[in-house]
C-alpha cells in the first residue's frame, strides 16, 4: 500500500462498505440513487451530519478530481492539512450536489477535506492499493506464513533450555 494516512484507509474501506450495502446483492441501483438523493436533501436543508463517510457517500458520484497527484498527497495527513487546497482539486456536477459541496466547503471545511479525500480515494484505489499478485510474491507470502506455523514458540525452546530452567542440574 503506498503511503496514505492509516485513517484515510479505514474510511474508504467503511464507504465502500456501506455503498455495497447499500446497492445490495443483487445491486439496486434505484435504492441507492433514492438514498443519495434522501442524503443530497438533508443536506440542502443545512442539516449537516458530522460524519466523513455519510458525507463521502452522498458526493462521491457527484465529485470530479482535477489533480489525482495532489489529493493523492494530502491524504498522508488526516487530521491536518489545508481544506483551501483540496478544494481546488476537485469540483462537484449536479445542482443539488454542487450546493451540497459549496455549503459543506464554506461552513464545514475540515470535514469537507476528509469526505473529499475519501471519495477520491475510493474512487482511484489503483493509485494507493500496491498489491502484488505475481506468483512469486503470492510464492513469498506462503513461505512466511509456512515458516511462522512451523516455528516453535519461545516458550516451547525455554522448557528445553537449561540454562534457563532453574531446576536443572
Amino acid at each position: 500500500m503506498k503511503k496514505i494516512h492509516h485513517e484515510f484507509a479505514f474510511q474508504v474501506q467503511e464507504l465502500r462498505a456501506q455503498i455495497e450495502g447499500i446497492l445490495g446483492d443483487p445491486p439496486d441501483r434505484k435504492n441507492y440513487d433514492r438514498v443519495v438523493a434522501a442524503l443530497l436533501q438533508e443536506y440542502t436543508k443545512s442539516m449537516v451530519v458530522e460524519d466523513v463517510n455519510l458525507l463521502s457517500f452522498t458526493l462521491v458520484d457527484h465529485i470530479k478530481f482535477n489533480n489525482p497527484a495532489g489529493l493523492l498527497a494530502a491524504s498522508k495527513q488526516y487530521d491536518e492539512g489545508d481544506p483551501a487546497a483540496v478544494f481546488a482539486l476537485a469540483t462537484c456536477d449536479g445542482t443539488a450536489a454542487a450546493q451540497v459541496y459549496a455549503a459543506v466547503v464554506q461552513n464545514h471545511p475540515e470535514l469537507a477535506r476528509k469526505a473529499i479525500i475519501t471519495a477520491f480515494l475510493y474512487k482511484n484505489p489503483q493509485l494507493w492499493i500496491d498489491e502484488d499478485r505475481s506468483l512469486s510474491a503470492l510464492g513469498e507470502e506462503e513461505d512466511e506464513m509456512d515458516e511462522d506455523e512451523h516455528a516453535p514458540s519461545s516458550e516451547f525452546v525455554a522448557m528445553f533450555d537449561p540454562a534457563g530452567d532453574e531446576n536443572a542440574q
